[in-house]
């Protein structure tokens, strides 16, 4: 089906930079290397539209009403773009930090735009006049593509859309609907992009190739992630990464944090360990030393039972699986190949987290989590809305690891393995324990916790007779309505 076309742009890179700008966790220096780089960026490509959309002093999402740059704005121009507000983390950012409005550099980049403009019409207008069906669709495609690079969400998707009613090939097509499925990530519009997410699983179930399943499979894992939708993500994401080749989407290393967290989160214990501890591309890049080595030589076993004695539980595990060898030109490419676009990133709190999660180290987990909070999840535009449902459900994750060993448990032998108070516990399990999230009670005045352990024998058999119950009415209503007296009768 040929390469994949339409990659380049939007570039989604910048809507983080958009983000950092108004995040109040994040730092003065990422802030200003942000505002330079979003800068830059704008007069590189003359993305207007953009810059007026950002930094309008009256409808400028990252500025306050009324609360300009340097210069005042004597023209208003177009409405704002539809679902852009959503770039932000917060309008109510205190940071000094801010894209100052300047009407000059706006004229200046708009005139650039109408010159650019013309001479793609006039392209298309030979092309039309003196060329084939394929130059035509070029000339048309660099129009998209135009609207896309300056941040002209509404023209650009509907330029794209106008291409996918007049391109044929299944490989083109999809590669539209995935350049429509970033403009609504860049900017975080879910209706679009789940909307064009289904359009892009029809086209490839009607026979899309390998690379563009694979590349489908990255996007639909992130799009799950901004929904809070982490145990459909993890499979989803973590069979992307030996096989990861949308760089146009994230970078690799963003994409294991995505793949980790999601995992961590959502899999079972045995899952967990297999596709999340024992994982060589995982290894790869959380492990160190022997652990590393071995990961990027296919040495480590990606089974479910992979050196874990533990786990041997006849009603949990699942076959092993072959040895799994590192994507080296995926891991090539996103480590070594883009040290100048990813910047280093520490992933010692991120290993931490997993680490302590599995070997029950409830202590440095909870510390690992705080840093994971600190570092990845209030950073990241895709995770930051989500961060405290995370916090939670990780929380809610060693307690129940805990528990699950034990029917009595003193309050102040918990409390201790976690590392925090006897009334923090109290108060953080009774929240869980009111939603039927743990089954356990707490007794205050022997200090202990009480686990209930559901009889499963005794809850299928009252299933048994509640749902017999129903069926057994149902019939009665169903033979009513249907008896014939006899003289209805044929």
């Amino acid at each position: 089906m040929g390469d994949p076309q339409y990659l380049k742009y939007p570039d989604l890179s910048l809507s983080q930079h958009i983000f950092t700008l108004t995040n109040p966790s994040a730092s003065k220096s990422s802030q200003q290397t942000s505002l330079n780089t979003l800068q830059d960026v704008i007069k590189e490509h003359k993305m207007a539209p953009l810059y007026r959309h950002l930094a309008h002093p009256v409808n400028g999402v990252l500025n306050a009403t009324g609360e300009g740059g340097a210069q005042k704005s004597t023209s208003f121009g177009p409405k704002k773009i539809g679902g852009a507000a959503n770039l932000v983390a917060t309008k109510k950012s205190s940071n000094k930090i801010s894209l100052t409005w300047d009407e000059d550099l706006y004229e200046e980049l708009r005139a650039e735009n109408e010159k650019e403009l013309e001479s793609i019409q006039k392209e298309e207008e030979e092309a039309e006049e003196s060329a084939g069906e394929v130059e035509v669709l070029t000339a048309q495609g660099n129009r998209a593509e135009f609207y896309a690079r300056i941040g002209e969400k509404d023209k650009a998707i509907s330029s794209y859309e106008a291409l996918l009613e007049k391109t044929s090939t299944l490989g083109v097509k999809i590669d539209l609907v995935l350049a429509i499925v970033r403009m609504g990530l860049f900017f975080a519009d879910k209706t679009l992009v789940k909307k064009n997410i289904d359009r892009a699983t029809n086209l490839v179930e009607s026979g899309g190739d390998w690379d563009r399943r694979n590349r489908l499979k990255a996007y639909h894992g992130l799009y799950l992630l901004t929904v809070r939708s982490y145990n459909l993500a993890a499979p989803l994401l973590l069979d992307s990464l030996s096989t990861f080749t949308s760089y146009e989407l994230c970078g690799y290393s963003s994409l294991v944090v995505y793949a980790v967290l999601a995992g961590s989160v959502s899999l079972k214990r045995v899952d967990f360990k297999s596709k999340v501890v024992d994982a060589p591309e995982i290894k790869a890049i959380l492990g160190e030393g022997e652990d590393r080595l071995s990961a990027l030589t296919g040495a480590v076993s990606a089974g479910a039972g992979a050196g874990d004695e533990e786990m041997k539980d006849v009603t949990t595990a699942t076959p092993g699986h072959a040895s799994t060898a590192v994507n080296l030109t995926t891991l090539g490419q996103s480590i070594e190949g883009q040290l100048d676009v990813e910047a280093p990133i520490d992933f010692s709190p991120l290993a931490n987290l997993v680490n302590s999660l599995y070997t029950g180290n409830y202590r440095s987990f909870f510390v690992a989590l705080a840093a994971v909070e600190e570092n990845f999840l209030s950073q990241d535009r895709y995770l930051y809305e989500h961060r405290g449902w995370f916090v939670r459900e990780m929380r809610l994750r060693g307690y129940q690891q805990l528990l699950q060993s034990y029917r009595v448990v003193g309050l102040s032998s918990m409390a201790n393995d976690f590392g925090v108070s006897i009334d923090y516990l109290d108060r953080d399990l009774a929240k869980f324990i009111a939603a039927d999230r743990i089954a356990c009670t707490i007794d205050r005045v022997n200090g202990i916790i009480e686990t209930n352990r559901p009889d499963d024998k005794n809850k299928q058999y009252n299933d048994v007779v509640r749902q017999g119950d129903s069926l057994i009415t149902k019939l009665q209503k169903y033979g009513q309505a249907v008896r014939l007296r006899g003289s209805e009768r044929v």
